[in-house]
């Protein structure tokens, strides 16, 4: 239960909204450069203050299923909050630290990304989650140097020369220039995380992401996570309160 609270806590931040159309599917344009290209994704970055939406959660690993909707809240760049309900479960998530309480089995915990990263086998930090929720490229296009070319009607993007480490593969969609796949992979390990976007919407001016599906592969174990996103208003007055219960114990991950 710790495992799968902890998962989800770090994977939050995505948007719809209460006049949302979903985007139909393009054609890639083969006359388009590598850098036209990035270009055309940079400008459809999520452009918010703050974002508060009703969240469905369904996790599944070893054939079991869990699904559990949550209320959401973000400060771009500085909070993602959530609050199952009657407040058994809240979590406060900021670039320096996670903190999550469950009043189930009265117990807290407060830490960093390290858990995660190890998870899904890869670095993550708080911009790198905020970036693959937003669908938005997990590293940033600035960062390296890139080739382009077309599949399955899609643009892929990857790394003249890839890291040495693992492997990135980025499909963008040509409705939109957003990510359609983004995939990571780590061969020596058996890792495989990849991140499909199954729809987007268009939310007033921006293209945000409707359903989400994270796989996270390492040798014969697989855990699967998919987002729903409904209700959402942007730009509104927010709170963010969260303060751990007096004598909670707490949990290491």
């Amino acid at each position: 239960m710790h495992k799968y609270i902890f998962f989800t806590l770090l994977i939050l931040l995505a948007s719809s909204c209460k006049s949302t159309k979903t985007i139909s599917a393009g054609e890639a344009n083969y006359k388009l450069s590598t850098r036209q290209l990035i270009k055309e994704n940079a400008k459809q970055a999520a452009r918010f203050k703050t974002l508060q939406a009703k969240l469905k959660i369904t996790y599944l690993q070893n054939e079991k299923e869990q699904t559990h909707a949550v209320s959401f809240r973000a400060k771009k760049d500085e909070i993602l909050w959530i609050s199952a309900t009657f407040s058994v479960i809240r979590a406060k998530v900021t670039p320096e630290k996670v903190s999550f309480y469950n009043k189930l089995d009265n117990t807290y915990f407060e830490g960093d990304y390290a858990y995660l990263s190890d998870l899904l086998g890869t670095d993550l930090d708080f911009q790198k989650v905020q970036n693959l929720l937003l669908g938005e490229t997990l590293f940033s296009l600035k960062d390296d140097t890139y080739f382009s070319s077309i599949r399955d009607s899609l643009y892929v993007l990857q790394p003249k020369k890839q890291r040495e480490l693992f492997e990135i593969f980025f499909l963008l969609d040509p409705s939109h220039f957003k990510v359609k796949s983004q995939q990571i992979s780590q061969p020596k390990e058996f890792r495989i995380l990849q991140i499909d976007y199954l729809s987007y919407q268009k939310v007033g001016s921006q293209t945000l992401p409707e359903h989400i599906k994270i796989n996270a592969v390492e040798a014969n174990e697989e855990a699967i996570i998919k987002l729903e996103f409904k209700n959402v208003l942007l730009n509104e007055d927010l709170r963010f309160p969260f303060k751990i219960p007096s004598g909670f114990k707490e949990i290491k991950l």
